[in-house]
């Protein structure tokens, strides 16, 4: 059987089973799984530490890295379990799970009538961020990883989307992030991973990486807004939704100049919150070259 699709049944699996298990088992179990992967899947974890030695210092200790890393773990995987379960609880249940601060930039940015990029990572829970603000009766449409089998790809589609999110193919025409924005409504992307490989190196904790620049040409070229949100897990598994004030763009006449420019106050602030919880970064791909760990 196709290695792919038996990753397919997997998820079809998981979403039969998932929804069926409350939150006093599904969170303690998924961490569990969480914490087993962790010591079995070395390279995953040598990537994850590796990540995190950028993050934390190349001086940190080797403790210090592997408990990070296993807290990187734990949250990975619950966010995997609300993947599943989210789909049973009701739209008052999920507010009820959610602390959203910096709402009236949302609302200060769409004032303007050209729409709103919000910048994001693979922090926290990028669905609680992607699910709290329709709840606020804002539209999202954002760009997803395409993944294979294209029935695997559809399906995770159909767990994230609800009423108000709209996911495209990252590799696909993103024709429609442009009409979201002419409707005077949300984008999120991803700013962390360049899944399509056509960003540009940036230094990234202090060595060069190569990260997407697509939000911040969408922004330029549209005259939308452009901020930084996040939604970071708190210690009882609810969120704290925070979106932070847009950016102030330059805008010189040089694109390219002003595409880099623009790139580096969003790495700056990527850099700030990923500092404050790294645990939360939940990134499982080598951005840097390695050193070892």
């Amino acid at each position: 059987m196709n290695q792919t699709f038996l990753v397919y049944l997997l998820y079809r699996l998981a979403g039969a089973i998932v929804p069926h298990i409350p939150p006093r088992w599904g969170y303690p179990l998924f961490s569990f799984i969480g914490d087993l992967i962790y010591r079995f899947h070395s390279g995953a974890r040598q990537i994850v530490q590796e990540n995190l030695r950028h993050v934390l210092g190349q001086e940190t200790d080797r403790a210090t890295i592997e408990e990070t890393a296993r807290q990187l773990f734990h949250n990975s995987l619950q966010n995997y379990y609300e993947l599943f379960h989210q789909r049973t609880l009701s739209g008052e249940e999920m507010r009820a799970s959610l602390t959203v601060k910096g709402l009236e930039h949302i609302e200060e940015a769409l004032a303007q009538g050209k729409g709103l990029v919000l910048a994001t990572a693979h922090f926290g829970s990028p669905d609680g961020l992607m699910h709290a603000i329709p709840l606020l009766s804002f539209p999202v449409t954002a760009p997803a990883e395409h993944l294979k089998p294209e029935i695997l790809f559809r399906y995770i589609c159909s767990l994230r989307e609800n009423k108000g999110i709209t996911l495209l193919p990252a590799d696909g025409p993103l024709l429609g992030l442009f009409r979201a924005l002419k409707r005077n409504e949300i984008v999120v992307v991803a700013a962390d991973r360049d899944t399509t490989e056509s960003g540009i190196m940036v230094d990234f904790f202090g060595a060069p990486a190569r990260l997407p620049d697509g939000h911040v040409q969408l922004a330029m070229r549209t005259g939308a807004k452009l901020a930084l949100a996040f939604g970071r897990r708190e210690p009882d598994n609810t969120y704290t939704i925070e979106i932070h004030p847009p950016l102030e763009l330059e805008d010189t006449g040089d694109f390219k100049r002003d595409v880099r420019a623009n790139m580096e106050k969003v790495v700056a602030g990527l850099e700030r919150v990923i500092r404050q919880h790294p645990e939360q970064w939940l990134i499982f791909y080598p951005l840097w070259p390695s050193r070892g760990v």
